[in-house]
């Protein structure tokens, strides 16, 4: 993650908190539930790895195909239950959002800033960025209470 180190540290500190979050909850679930809540941990940690700041500590070339492995079966692992409800489906492209960027970061560097050259957005990224502000605006509409006019 490029960026202020202090900033890349808040979203470390995030992303692991949810992790061990759903840790939580996958102790208390059972059935289906207990491996959605260990999808969510496994994408609570990758995130808080992945956005370690790289000026603290440089990730190794040979994480991200690891990552690319990991979460790619995550994913295969997510598309049965995807077929059958829409929050299953989020996770598989949440799964495939993370499998996206390992590969993103895999690529070799294109010139002094490497795949945040001034190439423009890649179409990927754009659509993921859509779809992620579409869930966000969707789900916290869902959290408001609704009143009713009388």
């Amino acid at each position: 993650m490029h960026g202020p180190a202090a900033a890349g540290w808040l979203v470390v500190a995030l992303c692991a908190g949810a992790g061990a979050y759903c840790l939580l909850r996958r102790r208390g679930a059972e059935g289906a539930e207990r491996g959605t809540a260990g999808g969510e941990a496994l994408m609570g940690f990758g995130m808080a790895v992945m956005a370690v700041p790289a000026a603290v500590v440089p990730p190794p070339r040979w994480i991200w195909p690891v990552y690319v492995a990991v979460f790619g079966v995550a994913a295969l692992r997510a598309l049965g239950p995807a077929l059958r409800t829409s929050h299953h489906l989020h996770h598989l492209v949440g799964m495939l959002a993370m499998v996206y960027m390992a590969v993103a970061m895999a690529l070799p560097p294109d010139g002094a800033h490497g795949a945040h050259s001034a190439g423009g957005t890649p179409l990927a990224t754009g659509v993921l960025l859509i779809y992620y502000a579409g869930y966000v605006l969707w789900t916290g509409a869902r959290l408001l209470p609704l009143q009713t006019v009388t």
